[in-house]
């Protein structure tokens, strides 16, 4: 098994935003696809709001609407370095990040493994329908890393993306085998370490990276609060940061779920400059078992992920309005962003040149 450096290339705009005449969303995964990225993939979000502050909720958000999408790239850090710049000219409106990560290959022992007590996030994509002894793939991930002590994990149905370098569309009439699936696990560098092993073994030709982050809150009890970053590194370039948080969808704080409240909140404190919500279709958070939706069942169960990146100091106040919504129940992380681009019509604020800084 080696690990190279490489980045993760995120875009978070409404579905049907245009780019000339065509669907921002189609012309990215185009690009993605004809520059062989080697993983891409297409999440379609249940809450948002963004520039604009004009939100958007799974309470009035109909088939017919314009949901908050994301679309994460990962490659060779030189390869999405070049494509950032082309992301950001395509985007209209919406945020574009740029993060750190290493992808694990099957191959000789890692050279330079996670650090053992820090906490990771693990990503791992596989197929929609691949399955490992006759169970879909993604829940024998989630029961691998739950066995393992996993703070949290979710998965999320790709609904367009790329693999391998080869595009890979979700089709009606068709079982979309290939279609990527990611699954994020939030756990210790001793975990990871311990995991990945056993998930290059069970898994065919997998796509894994791994970020650095912080557990922040589990259950309810603060563990941290974000790292306190200063605003820009030694060379004058912007540091970012993102909170994600992992609740059930079905769990509420004050009578309404702890998602949509996190989503007002943010907006109406102007707290936030963003924040979008993930819908996933299996996982599990805190000490709860791996499940997802029933048949006949009232109430998804499925866990969703809110996630809001913003400055430092933005991030802090946001943190202690989420700490309040997630007293019970949830786990929250934190991650530093290097690189972060807001654009509204033309107005950009940050840009595509990663920051460095230590913490």
């Amino acid at each position: 098994m080696t690990t190279t450096d490489y980045l993760k290339l995120t875009a978070y705009f409404a579905e049907r935003l245009r780019h000339e005449h065509r669907f921002v969303a189609d012309t990215l995964l185009d690009l993605y696809g004809g520059s062989d990225i080697v993983i891409s993939v297409m999440l379609r979000g249940i809450a948002s709001f963004g520039p604009h502050h004009h939100l958007r909720t799974d309470e009035t958000l109909t088939g017919s609407e314009d949901p908050p999408i994301t679309i994460a790239a990962v490659d060779a850090a030189d390869k999405i370095a070049a494509l950032a710049e082309q992301t950001v000219a395509l985007v209209p409106r919406g945020l574009i990040t740029l993060e750190r990560a290493r992808l694990i290959r099957r191959e000789t022992p890692p050279a330079h493994p996670p650090a053992s007590t820090d906490f990771a996030k693990l990503t791992v994509y596989v197929g929609r329908h691949h399955r490992v002894g006759g169970a879909p793939a993604y829940r024998a991930v989630c029961d691998l890393l739950h066995q393992r002590g996993f703070a949290g994990a979710t998965v999320f149905l790709g609904v367009d993306g790329t693999a391998h370098g080869q595009r890979r569309r979700a089709a009606f009439f068709s079982r979309n085998t290939e279609v990527p699936l990611m699954i994020i696990g939030l756990g210790t560098g001793d975990q990871v370490n311990a995991v990945l092993g056993e998930l290059t073994g069970l898994l065919t030709n997998p796509l894994i990276t791994v970020e650095r982050a912080q557990l922040c809150k589990r259950g309810g009890r603060v563990l941290t609060r974000p790292a306190e970053l200063p605003p820009h590194d030694a060379q004058g370039r912007p540091l970012w940061q993102k909170l994600m948080v992992s609740t059930a969808e079905t769990a509420q704080h004050d009578g309404v779920p702890i998602h949509r409240a996190i989503v007002r909140r943010l907006l109406q404190s102007g707290t936030a400059g963003g924040a979008t919500v993930l819908r996933g279709v299996w996982g599990y958070s805190d000490s709860g078992r791996p499940h997802g939706d029933r048949l006949f069942q009232w109430g998804r169960q499925v866990p969703v992920t809110t996630v809001v990146v913003d400055t430092p100091e933005r991030i802090a106040g946001a943190f202690d309005i989420i700490d309040e919504l997630t007293g019970e129940q949830g786990v929250v992380s934190a991650e530093m962003v290097p690189s972060a681009t807001v654009v509204d019509a033309g107005r950009r604020v940050g840009g595509t040149d990663p920051a460095h800084f230590s913490y």
